[in-house]
């Protein structure tokens, strides 16, 4: 079964009300670097392709990535995480102003480097390879009790709030605790999550797992709608949250919560890269829900801004008038 398709009036009016909304993100910051090259040769030192450097991208990646879509979609996010005391943290602080976010919120820990994800590519979008900079250990102590005061300070006023935890180490059960004592003050709280951390987040109004994410939690096969369903209760009782929101690629996704079950069929069109699309999904939903939709109306709107972003190169972003596009009369 689906669910009901969303009135295109209703969706625009609730655009319309994106532009300002607060936003809380808590997560793993990440720096993408994308080195693009021609391949046209395989070394004769060992048998990998030879990239012939052209271009050099950096983007906004992780929970920062959320932020610039939140912006992007006319909302005003704060941001919640870790970054170290190194070079790559700079250029984070610098890409996230370039883009209108605020680094109020970042907490250094010079004993870690920023996360840095820097992949190669070829300029037909094919990687090569990727290279990772991280420390992924768990904060504690002062960082994480550094953590949960901004958390409380910057989350006062948000109309929603969004973990994106990449398990890089910001994303602690303390963490949740305190974005939970926010959630039950009336923000609804959106989890994109990662499968280690899955009693973490008990309380959270809709966890939006993966195709994979899901049958690893589950332990479940999933290659229908009727798979997609009992996936969906399952998850739901094991990670003990109100609603799930389960993200299945070329097959759309599957909603589940109090209200509203069912499929949503992938509107996309052109799938060029994936890297990133949960963030719009997690962004798009967590506006919506700051802008008064249910679930079944944020959910859909999600499902369109993921089907603009996959046809984009790189971690990219949706912006508010590419989704009302979507829904012109």
């Amino acid at each position: 079964m689906s669910v009901a398709p969303l009135d295109a009036a209703r969706a625009r009016d609730l655009i319309a009300c994106f532009p300002g909304l607060p936003v809380l993100v808590v997560g793993d910051l990440m720096l993408d670097r994308f080195i693009v090259g021609h391949v046209s040769r395989i070394s004769p030192e060992a048998p990998v392709p030879v990239v012939q450097f052209q271009a050099e991208h950096t983007r906004l990646g992780g929970a920062a990535n959320v932020v610039h879509n939140i912006i992007a979609l006319g909302g005003r996010a704060s941001l919640v995480g870790l970054v170290g005391r190194d070079a790559a943290a700079a250029q984070l602080r610098q890409e996230l102003s370039r883009a209108g976010g605020n680094a109020a919120g970042l907490v250094e820990d010079a004993s870690r480097p920023t996360t840095e994800k820097v992949r190669i590519v070829t300029e037909r979008n094919q990687q090569v390879a990727r290279i990772d900079y991280e420390q992924d250990g768990d904060v504690s102590g002062q960082l994480e009790h550094e953590l949960v005061d901004r958390i409380r300070r910057l989350g006062s006023g948000a109309k929603a709030l969004l973990v994106s935890d990449y398990l890089k180490g910001a994303v602690t059960r303390r963490v949740i605790e305190a974005l939970i004592e926010l959630k039950n003050a009336g923000a609804p709280l959106v989890v994109d999550p990662k499968i280690p951390h899955l009693t973490c987040y008990a309380g959270a109004t809709i966890v939006t797992p993966n195709h994979g994410e899901a049958e690893a939690a589950t332990h479940r096969r999933i290659r229908s709608d009727e798979e997609a369903r009992e996936a969906a209760l399952d998850f739901r009782a094991r990670a003990g949250c109100e609603g799930v929101l389960i993200t299945r690629g070329e097959h759309g996704m599957w909603l589940l919560d109090a209200a509203c079950e069912g499929a949503i069929p992938s509107i996309a069109r052109e799938v060029s890269d994936v890297t990133g699309a949960g963030d719009t999904v997690a962004a798009t939903l967590a506006l919506a829900l700051a802008a008064g939709a249910t679930m079944r109306e944020a959910a859909i709107l999600a499902n369109y801004a993921a089907g603009l972003v996959v046809g984009k190169f790189g971690t990219a972003t949706v912006n508010r008038e590419e989704l009302l596009r979507q829904f012109s009369a």
